[in-house]
């Protein structure tokens, strides 16, 4: 508290909502088809049209979007799925959703994308796919993480949901991998309040993620409306992972405001990097060659150094002074569940584990003013270097 009542809170990130997005959703509002309607087609053929995928299937949230990814594998009981630690955890349960094991490759110290290298190493007969992170908005070395997945034959899951909009090589995020998953969470690079999307080129994976993610039943209401017919066939367990026409209007009219929302987070990433580039005791994460980041986070790395408090004392000292730093993330190895079920703990990832006690993220999002940015380094400086 101040004089003149509570601080206000600049947030790591937040969505942007205009009148247009409310229009659009108003619109739905209004009309026949509340879920499975035509605004669900719509949008899943503008995001891939967007990301140059032949398919996007369109579900309920990020989490669900990757559940239906494994099971779109046919991901058992016995198999494993290679996962970078340095996720949310969504990302390793969605393996355990099907019953397989998640077996964590530790990353790159200074990107914190996975190390193809670490993720040869992990295969085995068990294992049946990887599932990369473009941790904060950058890409992962595809070109090397394919070829040697392609030498073992198995598939490679993006999960992009930190990358709408990045681009490795020249090629957008959502086209790179066998199946690409992408999150619309507030905080994201579109939100529909909660949703995500599945991409891929197979036409049998984008067949059996429709399945899923309507009970696995083999048509929806507005098909058989449209054929005049009731009858109907559940043909495999699924799940109700659908999305409704009300989030899909918002996701339309966010995609078309995608390009400036990427174009003001790289800016401020810019401003950022100028600012950290020679201040004592903080480190950006490297940024890699051949690639357009989407900066859905700014990570930093405290350097003890050239520190005069921590970590922890930095986070408290920031939140205090109104800066919504965030830490993303405490490595999914870490947690109680993986440690009681897997046996996992500290030394399976030490590159990942090094990261978590010295990373903390900044804001950025689209909305967030040049007075917030230059607040956001002075704070930092005042809070943290010496």
């Amino acid at each position: 508290m101040n004089s003149t009542g509570p601080i206000k809170m600049i947030p790591y990130g937040h969505q942007c909502i205009d009148e247009e997005d409310i229009a659009s959703v108003c619109s739905v509002l209004r009309s026949d088809w509340l879920t499975t309607g035509p605004k669900v087609a719509k949008f899943e053929e503008a995001f891939a049209r967007y990301v140059g995928a032949r398919y996007a299937v369109a579900v309920s949230s990020g989490t669900a979007a990757l559940h239906s990814a494994m099971y779109a594998l046919h991901i058992k009981s016995g198999e494993e799925v290679i996962v970078s630690p340095m996720t949310f955890a969504a990302t390793a349960n969605s393996v355990v959703y099907m019953g397989g094991t998640p077996v964590f490759a530790d990353v790159h110290q200074d990107t914190l994308l996975m190390d193809p290298l670490l993720v040869e190493k992990k295969i085995t007969r068990s294992t049946r796919a990887v599932i990369s992170v473009d941790y904060a908005g950058q890409p992962c070395d595809y070109d090397l993480l394919k070829s040697i997945l392609q030498k073992h034959g198995l598939p490679l899951i993006a999960d992009g949901c930190h990358a709408l909009g990045a681009e490795y090589k020249g090629c957008r995020v959502g086209s790179l991998a066998d199946m690409t998953v992408f999150s619309f969470h507030p905080v994201k690079h579109i939100a529909t309040g909660e949703g995500g999307m599945i991409t891929t080129d197979s036409r049998r994976y984008a067949e059996r993620l429709r399945l899923f993610r309507n009970h696995g039943i083999t048509s929806d209401f507005r098909d058989r409306e449209s054929r005049g017919e009731w009858q109907y066939d559940m043909v495999d367990l699924g799940f109700n992972y659908r999305i409704t026409d009300i989030q899909c209007a918002l996701g339309l009219s966010q995609l078309g405001k995608l390009p400036r929302f990427l174009e003001r987070r790289r800016e401020i990433a810019k401003i950022y990097d100028k600012a950290f580039g020679h201040m004592p005791g903080i480190e950006p994460l490297a940024v890699m060659e051949d690639i357009l980041h989407a900066y859905h986070l700014y990570v930093i790395r405290l350097e003890p150094g050239g520190l005069k408090i921590d970590r922890a004392e930095a986070f408290k000292a920031l939140r205090e002074k109104g800066i919504g730093v965030n830490v993303h993330y405490k490595p999914v190895h870490l947690h109680s569940y993986y440690r009681k079920r897997f046996g996992t703990g500290e030394g399976a990832c030490p590159a990942a584990e090094n990261a978590y006690g010295r990373i903390l993220s900044l804001p950025i999002f689209p909305a967030m003013t040049d007075w917030e940015v230059k607040t956001v380094i002075q704070s930092l400086a005042e809070v943290v270097c010496i």
